[in-house]
């Protein structure tokens, strides 16, 4: 049979032709017609009615295609933007028993041999297995979105109950229970059903299977994480059209044009639910890459081998053997920050104790094709926190450098060193040599830290300007992560202009092992393309502010000058500010 989606009479054979032209008028219509219909593989929505019955096809045990029956209730019209959904009641196999599972997103329906749609939504806590059906034209002629507009599980109100996208199921190996628990609000708001322990075979091995094992209705996993940690997002194949693929009938992560290579799935069990139902299953073998994650289904190419990114974590521990972990990530701009944050976390849950003071220290890299990597060096201290202060540390700039647009991740290296010891120091007080101070003379400042009892001081000298304004000097003795949060702030309103600066910025982000001390003024300073022009005469300023790309610096002001204070392996937190007036 024909893949093509639409009939035309070049289609059909010359032999049918002929016969055609031999049988009496009603006779060749009735076999025109049932050639058009074989030959026309989707069933059009404008056909649908209730009390149409179909099947559809999934998977309920090991990897053979099962069927279901289907019976038509109705269409709801505009779900989404131009979108409808076809309304129907599933039953056959454990149906009746489940409802409708989580995995199932994306089992074909038909009708009289023809394709009609994916199963993509059920109504929450229903007694009844009945399905929201996405229209195949829907899916196969789908305009990708702009990765920004990733969103949640779609929803569509039918009465008091809402009809929602089926959670796609994500299963973990080798990731910790701690992780889990403190990324599952995330992931749930992605439309992911996080589930611990029920991977089954664990990774897929390297290299592409045979495509031909697949067929609509087939088990597919979405390998986001493999290796020593390992994770995947399950779903069913709809449809094949040569080496393009249709799956899950509704959107994964709102990814956009993407690159995540996907496997051929086994169905260990199912687990019917009060909840939601949902398939274990476990990845056997690499089949393509999805390439486009969009409103009404994602799709792909068989036999395509995505790009991943090699990340390897190695940690040392007092009283432990040193351990290490090698993996590999997806590479997309907004999941890969996530995931390696997840992935850190976890390794430090695993290795460290969850209740008790832990100290790490962090060194590594991000590693960039064609550009100079990024270092990464920082210190944490804490006794509950440290598993997530550390993750934060690596996934922020790591997002920040990816949705820049300026650089593609090569790899990550990390190195971890903890003990179970408290490296903490508190910022406690900040005074100066003078009150009032004229231009030109010299300011000590004074900081003073408490660390486990005892008290460090630290002094540094600044000179004020010549020729600077009478009025307030402000200064701020603050821990890293206030003085890296206001850059952040001022590059969010004004991000770099090239990869030069954008690597600067990334490669000066502070570590916490230093108290820093930062001198400003009160009138507005501005940020051209990165770079800061503090206190600028009235004129510039007058031109700067209606120049379009210059901002103005929000909450510090004019940053004059920055005085980093080490403290060795000691994490320090806090932030104390006072003022000293300048005089003429």
């Amino acid at each position: 049979m024909s893949r093509s989606r639409f009939f035309h009479p070049c289609h059909l054979p010359c032999a049918y032709n002929s016969v055609v032209a031999g049988l009496p008028l009603l006779a060749a219509l009735t076999l025109l017609s049932a050639l058009v219909s074989f030959a026309q593989p989707f069933f059009p929505l404008s056909e649908i009615k209730p009390g149409l019955r179909g099947t559809g096809r999934t998977v309920f045990t090991g990897t053979r295609v099962e069927e279901f029956q289907v019976e038509i209730l109705g269409v709801l019209e505009n779900a989404g933007p131009k979108q409808s959904i076809i309304l129907a009641r599933l039953s056959g196999g454990p149906l009746d028993k489940t409802g409708v599972m989580q995995g199932m997103s994306g089992s074909p329906v038909y009708i009289n041999g023809r394709l009609v749609g994916a199963v993509a939504s059920s109504f929450a806590f229903s007694k009844d297995p009945i399905a929201g059906i996405r229209p195949i034209q829907e899916m196969v002629s789908a305009t990708i979105p702009p990765p920004a507009t990733r969103a949640s599980r779609e929803q569509t109100s039918s009465g008091s109950s809402r009809l929602i996208d089926i959670a796609t199921p994500i299963s973990f190996g080798g990731f910790t229970p701690g992780a889990l628990d403190y990324f599952s609000p995330q992931l749930r708001a992605l439309g992911l059903e996080p589930r611990q322990g029920v991977l089954g075979g664990g990774n897929a091995p390297p290299g592409l299977g045979d495509p031909s094992q697949l067929q609509p209705g087939s088990m597919i996993s979405v390998q986001l994480v493999s290796g020593d940690l390992n994770a995947g997002a399950d779903g069913t194949l709809t449809h094949i059209d040569g080496k393009r693929i249709y799956a899950f009938g509704h959107r994964f992560l709102s990814a956009g044009p993407t690159e995540m290579p996907f496997a051929r799935a086994e169905v260990l069990a199912l687990l019917p639910n009060l909840s939601t139902s949902f398939k274990i299953s476990s990845a056997r073998e690499w089949m393509g890459a999805i390439t486009a994650d969009h409103a009404t289904g994602v799709s792909g190419e068989l036999g395509r081998a995505a790009r991943m990114i090699p990340v390897s974590i190695s940690i040392t521990s007092p009283n432990a053997p040193p351990s290490a972990y090698q993996m590999r990530l997806v590479d997309d701009r907004f999941l890969t920050p996530f995931l390696m944050q997840m992935a850190l976390f976890s390794t430090i849950d695993a290795t460290q104790r969850a209740v008790g003071v832990e100290t790490v220290r962090l060194r590594g890299q991000l590693d960039f094709a064609g550009a100079p990597p990024v270092r990464l060096e920082n210190v944490f201290s804490s006794e509950a926190s440290v598993a997530a202060l550390a993750s934060l540390a690596v996934a922020s700039p790591l997002s920040y450098a990816l949705q820049s647009g300026f650089l593609k991740l090569r790899g990550i290296t990390l190195q971890l060193d903890a003990t179970h010891d408290k490296r903490q120091a508190f910022i406690d007080q900040v005074w100066t040599s003078a009150q009032s101070i004229r231009p030109g003379q010299s300011l000590d400042i004074h900081v003073s830290l408490q660390a486990q009892g005892a008290s460090i001081r630290h002094k540094a000298a600044w000179r004020v300007p010549h020729g600077a304004a009478a009025g307030p000097l402000v200064i701020t003795v603050a821990d890293a992560s206030t003085a890296n949060i206001t850059d952040y702030q001022q590059f969010l309103s004004q991000p770099p202009g090239s990869q030069k600066q954008l690597l600067a910025f990334l490669n000066g982000l502070r570590p916490a092992n230093a108290a820093y001390i930062r001198i400003g003024r009160a009138e507005h300073g501005y940020q051209v393309r990165g770079y800061n022009l503090p206190a600028p005469p009235p004129s510039l300023g007058l031109i700067l502010s209606r120049t379009p790309g210059a901002s103005a610096p929000s909450q510090t002001g004019s940053l004059l000058a920055e005085i980093p204070l080490p403290q060795g392996d000691h994490a320090i937190s806090g932030a104390k500010t006072i003022q000293v007036e300048i005089k003429e």
